[in-house]
């Protein structure tokens, strides 16, 4: 064997290695989330809603893998909408569902002509064309018999939308993992809800998905949510940890040390009253913080969970 042969299996040993470490990271979490929110339940027809961008791509391809050795039987339906934008590559997807063997369902609706004639040039036009690529999605999962619909949204994702409600909205709210519809009659899931976005974009760029730009539309970026994503990515890197000590703190609400009426009868509280689930008595004293960042996920030393055996999804009696 030549110097550069064993330099070649060398590296190739080490890319192997990589990905099968940031698959089992992809799978643990994504298993996880399945089980702290009951996503996945026995009997369940999951329509995953595809893009065509990494996000939707690494949803599918962790179900299917994760479905393999699953302790309970679900079916998985990929749905894609093609919204008829000029220049979108319409074989693309038929061609990669065809070659992984999943059933699909690809529907044609010309949402891109309506946002086109109620939106100005140059503005943009996501907020409409998510409101009518709902209803159509919903109305497909209907069609397919569908119990539940995922969707490929991830932490960052999740605490992006809390600042952007923060800063612009004046709400504490996020992207919940899971949510019933307005009319009752869909329960939609984000089983990504525990996995980074740089994780999935590494995820992707190794299995080499046939990615369809986002912008074809045409639309302007939004650009306040550019700015909480370029504020966050900041912290990620300057501050290790504080990404997933955020994350952590959407699990852990306190409301009576916050100032929400509907969540706390602060109005009530009474003389004598031990109240229960209140934490900390800081009426005149400051709150001792942590002073380090809660360290969570850590990508070399993390327990493996990966094993589709330990996904604890319940079963319909």
């Amino acid at each position: 064997m030549t110097e550069n042969s064993s330099v070649q299996t060398a590296k190739e040993k080490k890319q192997t290695y990589n990905f099968n470490k940031l698959q089992k990271r992809l799978r643990r979490n994504v298993g996880n989330a399945i089980a702290d929110f009951n996503m996945i339940e026995d009997g369940d027809k999951v329509m995953v809603c595809l893009s065509g961008g990494k996000d939707s791509y690494t949803l599918l391809d962790i179900l299917l893998n994760l479905r393999l050795n699953a302790p309970v039987h679900f079916d998985i339906v990929a749905v894609n909408l093609d919204q008829k934008q000029p220049g979108f590559p319409e074989h693309i997807l038929p061609e990669y569902l065809e070659s992984i063997g999943v059933e699909y369902k690809i529907v044609e609706e010309n949402t891109y002509g309506i946002v086109k004639e109620k939106i100005p040039e140059g503005k943009t036009t996501c907020s409409l064309c998510s409101r009518l690529r709902r209803g159509i999605l919903y109305r497909t999962a209907t069609e397919l018999g569908a119990t539940k619909i995922a969707l490929g949204h991830h932490r960052d994702d999740m605490l992006e939308t809390l600042f952007l409600n923060m800063f612009y909205g004046g709400k504490l709210k996020s992207m919940p993992p899971k949510l019933m519809s307005d009319d009752g009659k869909q329960i939609v899931i984000r089983p990504l809800a525990y996995c980074k976005e740089k994780d999935i974009e590494k995820y992707a760029a190794a299995k080499e998905f046939p990615i369809i730009p986002c912008n074809l539309c045409g639309s302007q970026p939004n650009l306040q949510r550019q700015v909480v994503k370029e504020m966050l990515q900041t912290w990620d890197r300057l501050y290790p940890g504080r990404i997933e000590t955020m994350f952590s703190a959407m699990q852990n609400i306190v409301p009576s040390h916050l100032c929400d009426n509907q969540l706390f009868d602060f109005k009530n509280i009474r003389h004598g009253q031990a109240l229960d689930g209140v934490e900390g008595d800081i009426a005149f004293d400051k709150a001792d913080l942590p002073t380090a960042p809660l360290l969570l996920d850590d990508e070399d030393d993390a327990q493996d969970f990966s094993n589709a055996d330990l996904i604890q999804i319940k079963k319909v009696n």
